[in-house]
C-alpha cells in the first residue's frame, strides 16, 4: 500500500512526524510531497532534519500560499505515483491544494470537523472544502464527529485523537533537555503569525497591548511577523524579548517551562494543555473550543485586547481539566485505518 502525504507548513511537519513512523512500522510505503508553503528553513527543513521525518520525494519548492499554484504539481505527483490514499493535514492552503489535486484517489484528512464559525477564517473555509472531499475524516475527538455528521459530511467518520498529542508525548523528554534557557523570572511564551494579526495596524495594537502588560515574553518571531513589525517600525517594549524562530523541540522546552502562554496559533493552544500551562488566545474565537470550556484557555479579541492583561492575571490551568484530543496513539490507530 501506497500514501502520498502532501505537507507545507510547521503544524503539518510536527503532525507528520509520529504518523510516518506509524505508517512505516505498518508497511505502509509514504511519499512526501513538500508544497514549500514554509520555505524559510526555520519554518520547513529544520523540522525534517530534527523530527527524523523522511525526506519528500517531491520538494515542490513554491515559495506561496497558493492553493491555485500548488495544485498542477500535486497533481502530476499523484499520476505518477498511483498511491493508494493522498493524505492532508489541517487546515491550510496546502491541504485544499492535496485534497483538489487527488483526483480518483480518495482523501483521507486529519484533524476533520473541527470549526471556529468564523468564515473570514481562510482556514474555516479550507476545513469545510477539505472535509466535503474527504473520504476518510480522521476525527480528533467527538465533538468534531459530530459537527460532520450535522453538516451531512459523506465520508467515512473515525475518532482517532490529536497526532500532535503523539508529537508530544514522544518528544517532551528531548525537547526538556534543549529548551533554550528562559529568562530568570515567571515568563509567557509569545507568538503572532496569523494573517488577521499581522495586518500593521493590528500588529500595532496588539503589541501596544503587550508592552503595557506587567508580563516577560520570549517571543520567537515568525518571518512574516518580522517583516510587518521592521516595515512598520512598530517597537517591542523591553519586557518582550525577541528571539529567532525556534525549531519544534526546542519551542515544546520553552513552552514547558513557561507560567502563561500568549498565542494566535492552534497547535499551541492544544500543547500548551497537554503541558499543563494556561493559554490566552489572541483571536475571537477558536477551533479548540474544549480547551475554553476547561477553563485552561481564554480568548481576547485581538480587535480590542484592552482584556489582555486581566486575562493574564486571571489564567490559571484547572486542577481537574479532562484529558483533551486522545491519549498520545492517534497515529496508530490511523496507519490501522488506511492498512484496512
Amino acid at each position: 500500500m501506497r500514501v502520498l502525504s502532501v505537507v507545507g507548513n510547521r503544524p503539518q511537519f510536527i503532525k507528520s512526524g509520529p504518523l510516518s513512523v506509524a505508517l512505516r512500522d505498518a508497511g505502509i510505503d509514504e511519499v512526501v510531497v513538500h508544497t514549500g508553503q514554509h520555505w524559510d528553513d526555520d519554518m520547513s527543513a529544520v523540522f525534517f532534519e530534527e523530527l527524523g521525518l523522511p525526506e519528500p520525494v517531491y520538494r515542490l519548492d513554491l515559495r506561496t500560499a497558493d492553493s491555485t499554484a500548488m495544485k498542477p504539481a500535486i497533481r502530476a505527483a499523484v499520476e505518477g505515483e498511483r498511491p493508494d490514499w493522498v493524505l492532508v493535514y489541517g487546515d491550510t492552503n496546502s491541504t485544499l491544494a492535496g485534497a483538489e489535486s487527488a483526483g480518483a484517489v480518495p482523501v483521507a484528512h486529519v484533524e476533520a470537523g473541527l470549526r471556529s464559525f468564523d468564515l473570514s477564517m481562510p482556514e474555516e473555509r479550507n476545513r469545510i472544502e477539505v472535509d466535503r472531499l474527504s473520504a476518510l475524516l480522521l476525527c480528533p475527538d467527538e465533538r468534531s464527529a459530530e459537527q460532520l455528521a450535522s453538516e451531512g459530511v459523506t465520508g467515512r467518520r473515525e475518532v482517532v485523537g490529536d497526532v500532535m498529542a503523539d508529537a508530544t508525548r514522544l518528544f517532551l523528554p528531548i525537547a526538556r533537555e534543549r529548551a533554550p534557557a528562559g529568562p530568570d523570572e515567571p515568563y509567557a511564551v509569545l507568538t503572532l503569525h496569523r494573517a488577521a494579526n499581522t495586518e500593521p495596524e493590528r500588529l500595532r495594537i496588539l503589541v501596544d497591548a503587550l508592552n503595557k502588560s506587567a508580563w516577560t515574553y520570549v517571543f520567537p518571531v515568525h518571518p512574516r511577523t518580522r517583516h510587518v513589525l521592521d516595515a512598520h517600525a512598530i517597537e517591542l517594549g523591553r519586557n518582550i524579548r525577541a528571539v529567532e524562530p525556534l525549531g519544534y523541540l526546542e519551542m515544546l522546552g520553552l513552552v514547558a517551562g513557561a507560567s502563561r502562554v500568549v498565542t494566535d496559533s492552534g497547535g499551541l493552544q492544544k500543547e500548551a494543555y497537554w503541558l499543563r500551562v494556561p493559554c490566552v488566545t489572541l483571536r475571537a474565537n477558536t477551533e479548540w473550543v474544549d480547551t475554553v470550556l476547561a477553563g485552561a484557555n481564554t480568548l481576547v479579541d485581538p480587535e480590542a485586547p484592552a482584556g489582555l492583561a486581566a486575562a493574564l492575571a486571571d489564567a490559571c490551568f484547572p486542577d481537574d481539566a479532562p484529558p483533551l484530543y486522545g491519549d498520545g496513539h492517534a497515529s496508530e490507530r490511523i496507519a490501522a485505518l488506511l492498512a484496512s
